[in-house]
C-alpha cells in the first residue's frame, strides 16, 4: 500500500472587505514618490500636451519634472521673492510665475529666459495661469484684491477687475468661453467676470451670512469650472460648493467631508471626478453624478496642492512640509489611445488600412482577438502515452514514512512552516499512536520550540484542541525536570499565565452570552 501524504486541512479565512470597482480604480495609484523641497509646495501644475511634464513651485524657484522618471528637468530661479503658481502653457514652451513682490514673469521653459515682465500689481501674485483658448493671454490674481488679464505680446493689461475687497488667491479663464473669469476672494465671495465689459456679471457668497455681517464670512480658498461652463465650484473652509451659472449664481450643493479647510481642486481628464486636498491631510474623490465621496486618499501632512495629469496616470501633491508626492499608475493596453484621439485620427490616415488592410477600434475599445482558430493537431488516431508525473513528497512525509517522529516533529517547528501544516502532522502523530515517543527525550533546547508553538497558539480558535491534548503530554514528561532551565521555567510560566486569562475572558463571554439570552427572551415574551 502506497503512503498516503499528511493532508493539511484548510481553515475559512475571514470575508475580505469587498472594494467598489471605483475604489479599485484609485488604489492603482500606488507607489508613490516622495521629494523633499526646502519650502511647502504651493502648486503643481502639469502641462496639457504631451510628454506631461509638470512645473512645481516651492521658496524661490519653479522646476520641472518629467514624469517617467521624476527627475528634475529644468530649475527656473530667477525670482526677487517666494515664487507662486508656476503654469506651463498649453503647448508646454512658456512657463508663467509671479512672486511675493507682485512681478510676473513668462519664461522659455528650454532656455529657461525671462521672455516677459509683468509688474503692474503691487502685492503678491498667488495665481497665474494662461488662458485655454488664447495662449497669448494669462490672468493674475493678486493680494491688492485686483485681478488682470495681460496681453502677453505688448506686456500690456487687457482688463483690471477690482470689485473684490480682499486677497484674490484663487481665478481661472473659462476653457469654454475666453471672456469668463471666475475668482474666488478672502472676501467670501465668487466672482464672474466678463473681459468684454469688465464688469462683475455674478457674485455668490460663501459664507453664512450677508456682507453686511463681515464675521460670518468665509474666505474663498479655491474655485474651479467644468468645461461647459455652466457649473462652477469653490471651497470655504472645509465646504465645498456646486454653484449653477446658468441659475443665477445659484448653490446646488454645499458638501463637508473634510474636517479642516480645503485647499485644492482639481478634475480628472473627462471631468467626472473632482479631487479635493485639505489640511486634515486628506484627498478625497468625488463622483460628479452624485457628488458623493467614491474613495479617499491620506498623506503624511497638510495638503496645499494637487493635479491630476491629463493621461491620468499620475496625481502629484504638495503639502505643507515641503514634500512632493506623486503616486502613478500604469494604464492599461486598452487605455492608450483613450485620452489623445489624435493618435487614433493619424493611425488612421491611411498608412495602417494601406498596409495592413484593417480597421482601428474605436476610441477607448480593446481589440478583440479571434479566439475561434484553434491549434494544428496530429492525426485523430494517434495514441498518445502520456507519464504520470509522481508526487514528491515533503520533508517531514518522507520523515514519516521511515517511523522518524521526533525528527518529522522538528522539521514542522521552523517558523517558515506554517501553522496548520504543523498542527495537521500533530494529528498525524496521535493517529498513529506517535506524539508521546515525538516528544519524550528533549532538552531544554529542542524542548523550547514545542513550548513557544504551545504559548503562540493556545488562544487560537483553530488550534485549541490539539494544543490542550500536546500541553497535556509536555506535562507528563517534564513534570518531574522542572527548575533545571529557566528559559523552560518561563516558558511555562508564560504559558499558564495565558491560559489563566483565556479561562477569564472566557467566563466574561458566558456572563455576556447568558444577560443577552435573558434580555432576547424578555423581548420575545413582550412582542408575543
Amino acid at each position: 500500500m502506497d503512503y498516503q501524504p499528511v493532508v493539511v486541512p484548510k481553515h475559512p479565512r475571514p470575508a475580505q472587505p469587498k472594494h467598489s470597482a471605483e475604489s479599485r480604480y484609485w488604489r492603482q495609484f500606488k507607489h508613490p514618490v516622495f521629494v523633499k523641497e526646502y519650502a511647502p509646495v504651493t502648486s503643481v501644475h502639469f502641462a496639457p500636451s504631451k510628454p506631461y511634464r509638470y512645473a512645481v513651485t516651492a521658496a524661490t524657484r519653479v522646476q520641472i519634472y518629467a514624469p517617467r522618471t521624476q527627475k528634475v528637468t529644468k530649475t527656473i530661479s530667477r525670482f526677487k521673492d517666494v515664487a507662486r503658481s508656476g503654469s506651463i502653457r498649453a503647448d508646454g514652451k512658456l512657463l508663467v510665475a509671479g512672486d511675493d513682490s507682485g512681478l510676473i514673469q513668462v519664461f522659455d521653459v528650454n532656455s529657461r529666459a525671462i521672455l516677459r515682465t509683468l509688474d503692474a500689481h503691487k502685492q503678491p501674485v498667488h495665481v497665474t495661469k494662461f488662458s485655454p483658448l488664447d495662449q497669448t493671454q494669462v490672468l493674475s490674481c493678486s493680494d491688492d484684491t485686483t485681478v488682470r488679464l495681460w496681453d502677453i505680446p505688448s506686456q500690456s493689461t487687457l482688463t483690471t477687475f477690482t470689485d473684490h475687497t480682499d486677497y484674490v488667491r484663487s481665478g481661472q479663464v473659462s476653457s469654454s468661453d475666453p471672456h469668463l473669469i471666475i475668482t474666488g476672494s478672502y472676501d467670501g465671495t465668487v466672482r464672474l467676470f466678463d473681459s468684454r465689459t469688465g464688469q462683475c456679471e455674478m457674485v455668490m457668497r460663501s459664507g453664512s451670512g450677508s456682507s453686511q455681517h463681515e464675521s460670518s464670512v468665509t474666505p474663498v480658498e479655491q474655485v474651479a469650472m467644468f468645461p461647459s461652463g455652466t457649473i462652477a465650484l469653490s471651497t470655504a473652509g472645509p465646504i465645498l460648493r456646486v454653484w449653477d451659472l446658468v441659475a443665477g449664481g445659484r448653490c446646488l450643493r454645499a458638501m463637508s467631508n473634510h474636517q479642516k479647510t480645503v485647499t485644492s481642486l482639481a478634475f480628472n481628464f473627462s471631468a467626472s471626478r473632482i479631487l479635493t486636498g485639505g489640511l486634515d491631510h486628506m484627498v478625497k474623490v468625488y463622483d460628479v453624478g452624485n457628488y458623493n465621496v467614491v474613495h479617499t486618499m491620506r498623506y503624511p501632512a497638510p495638503v496645499l496642492c494637487l493635479a491630476v495629469s491629463p493621461d491620468e496616470t499620475h496625481i502629484a501633491v504638495g503639502m505643507s512640509d515641503g514634500t512632493l508626492s506623486v503616486r502613478r499608475r500604469q494604464p492599461k493596453p486598452s487605455e492608450g489611445s483613450a485620452n489623445d484621439p489624435l493618435s487614433t485620427v493619424s493611425l488612421r490616415s491611411g498608412t495602417y488600412e494601406s498596409f495592413l488592410s484593417g480597421s482601428l477600434p474605436a476610441i477607448g475599445q480593446p481589440r478583440i482577438r479571434d479566439k475561434t482558430k484553434s491549434k494544428p493537431l496530429g492525426d485523430s488516431n494517434e495514441f498518445k502515452v502520456e507519464s504520470k508525473r509522481r508526487r514528491r513528497l515533503k520533508q517531514y512525509d518522507k520523515l514519516l514514512k521511515a517511523f522518524k517522529y521526533t525528527a518529522a516533529l522538528d522539521s514542522v517547528l521552523t517558523k517558515q512552516v506554517p501553522p496548520t501544516t504543523t498542527f495537521a502532522l500533530i494529528q498525524e502523530l496521535i493517529h498513529r499512536d506517535g506524539l508521546r515517543s515525538a516528544l519524550a527525550g528533549r532538552d531544554d533546547v529542542l524542548l523550547e520550540p514545542v513550548l513557544r508553538l504551545l504559548l503562540k497558539h493556545v488562544n487560537d480558535p483553530r488550534f485549541g484542541q490539539l494544543v490542550c491534548d500536546v500541553t497535556g503530554f509536555v506535562v507528563d514528561l517534564y513534570t518531574p525536570v522542572l527548575g533545571q532551565s529557566p528559559i523552560v521555567d518561563s516558558l511555562f510560566l508564560q504559558l499558564r499565565k495565558k491560559v489563566d486569562v483565556e479561562l477569564l475572558l472566557q467566563r466574561e463571554l458566558i456572563k455576556a452570552k447568558g444577560a443577552l439570552d435573558m434580555i432576547i427572551a424578555s423581548t420575545a415574551l413582550a412582542a408575543s
